[in-house]
């Protein structure tokens, strides 16, 4: 729905009380968002002093002037849900650039297409590997008829579709990079859920017929990016609930979410108690279990604790020199570095970067929070990430001039044995407390992107102002939420009609300085 489509703004409630938001990301500003431009009364809490959560962009001023910009994580701007589609440009109105993806893998000292191309594959893999691909991917899927498996894993369920040599060539390392535990211990649903419609045959028909259409979701050639980052698109977004009459507290933790007689009644912040209509929280759900008064009953709080996260850190380095390769990110499958993704910035748009003559990346480290790599030094993090850079051959660690660490909890639920079982306990407890409505990534305890993320929150919206009963959780898990299904358009799409704001082409580099609006 789009500006120029909006319901209509809803006649003040005889209720004053506000609606209130626990945090200010995604998910979270997609609600207050929604909720202010319909004439509600909304209160967003966050806890830090930035918003976007996981999502937002850091900035680090330019010795010679101007900034760098870093996206913590990569966020690419790709959906096939018309309704978030149409939120996005509304909301940057013409700050919005369509991008090309470029990424690799990189493999025994190679850099591997990816999407996967016929005869670079050919070529990298040659024929003596491309024969145990091919042959273990055969008799995986002989195997598979004769004698089927349970897919309650992810190693089985990968296995199965590829074949076990590419399971342990390029998924096993990455994959346990990643979550820091073996696959066999992660559940099928992750797989399931983050390369639906991949499979040993779809990418080996990509590889040399092309991904036509995007019908891999996976394998998009195109993206769309904030000209400055995506902490763009959440600055813009709390302006525009402020300018709506909203109300975004930052530095404002919430301690207790109060409950009385299955109805949350408000919420205390920073001391001060907030009388709610409802409440809309992106809290991760072992944070709401253990914050509600009065107190969630022990199995519940005990099933929040076993909701497990994985927590990540950023190593932002800006180097002297040209960019050291023109992907957006290249995935490590080395399994002699700790690193395992590495993002250029610049890739992503040219204003992330202030100047032509230096390169700007991000050496991602996924780890838990508290571990040994967690707790090391910000000093000791920028030598680790100049020192692998050099020991796999992508960059001289002589010619960094800058870097500094930047780390995030909770990044990622990890879907682990227990999971499945913990998170029905925890939506059993909510279900008795119909106007307290989590939403989001961690509020959901769901892998989403940032799309499906909003997804959530629109539908929140929707049931607590229209009575409609959209099943929250069941967004990107059934048919009618999935970025493949043909009924939900989107993408770069027709604008004319449903959108007057169009995406933008990023001129050359040398044309950056020509940009006059500053990042709002």
């Amino acid at each position: 729905m789009t500006e120029n489509e909006t319901r209509p703004t809803a006649p003040a409630s005889e209720d004053s009380r506000p609606y209130v938001v626990l945090g200010g990301g995604p998910a979270g500003l997609t609600a207050g968002y929604l909720l202010a431009k319909r004439g509600e009364r909304v209160i967003v809490l966050e806890s830090t002093d930035q918003v976007g959560g996981i999502a937002r962009t850091e900035v680090r001023r330019a010795p010679n002037g101007g900034e760098y910009r870093f996206d913590l994580g990569g966020h690419r701007f790709f959906t096939k849900v018309r309704e978030v589609d149409d939120l996005w440009l509304e909301i940057m109105k013409g700050e919005f650039l369509l991008r090309p993806r470029q990424s690799r893998i990189y493999w025994r000292r190679k850099f591997l297409q990816y999407p996967l191309e016929g005869m670079d594959v050919l070529k990298k893999l040659g024929p003596v590997d491309l024969m145990r691909a091919g042959g273990s991917y055969l008799y995986a899927a002989v195997k598979t008829k004769v004698r089927p498996q349970p897919e309650e894993t992810l190693d089985v369920w990968v296995s199965n579709r590829f074949g076990r040599w590419l399971f342990t060539q390029f998924f096993k390392t990455y994959t346990e990079k990643v979550w820091g535990v073996p696959t066999s211990e992660l559940r099928a649903d992750w797989a399931a859920q983050r390369i639906k419609g991949l499979s040993f045959f779809s990418a080996a028909k990509a590889a040399f017929l092309g991904n036509k259409g995007n019908e891999i979701r996976s394998l998009i050639g195109e993206f769309h990016y904030p000209r400055f980052g995506p902490g763009q698109m959440w600055e813009r977004m709390k302006s525009d609930i402020e300018t709506r009459g909203g109300e975004v507290r930052m530095n404002a933790p919430v301690t207790r979410v109060l409950i009385r007689d299955g109805v949350a009644t408000g919420v205390i912040a920073g001391g001060e108690t907030i009388e709610a209509k409802a409440v809309i929280s992106s809290l991760p759900l072992g944070v709401t279990t253990r914050i509600t008064d009065p107190e969630a009953p022990a199995e519940v709080r005990d099933a929040g604790r076993g909701l497990r996260y994985r927590d990540f850190l950023t190593v932002s380095l800006v180097i002297d020199g040209r960019d050291l390769f023109p992907d957006n990110w290249i995935y490590i499958h080395e399994p002699g570095v700790k690193v395992g993704r590495i993002q250029n910035f610049r890739s992503w748009s040219p204003w992330m970067v202030p100047n032509d003559d230096e390169a700007s990346i991000g050496m991602e480290y996924f780890c838990f929070e508290g571990d040994s790599l967690w707790n090391m030094k910000d000093e000791d993090l920028v030598e680790l990430a100049k020192s692998e850079l050099g020991q796999m051959g992508l960059g001289d660690p002589s010619k960094v001039t800058m870097g500094f660490a930047t780390r995030v909890h909770k990044a990622y639920p990890v879907y682990d044995g227990e999971y499945a079982r913990n998170l029905e306990v925890v939506k059993e407890w909510l279900a008795q407390t119909p106007n307290l409505v989590q939403v989001g990534r961690n509020g959901l305890h769901r892998y989403n992107n940032s799309d499906h993320s909003m997804l959530t929150a629109m539908r929140a919206v929707d049931n607590l102002l229209d009575g409609t009963r959209h099943d929250i959780w069941a967004v990107n898990a059934e048919a009618e939420y999935h970025e493949e299904d043909g009924s939900s358009t989107g993408g770069q799409g027709d604008r004319n009609a449903a959108n007057p704001y169009p995406y933008r082409e990023a001129p050359p580099l040398n044309e950056r300085e020509a940009a006059t609006e500053s990042a709002s």
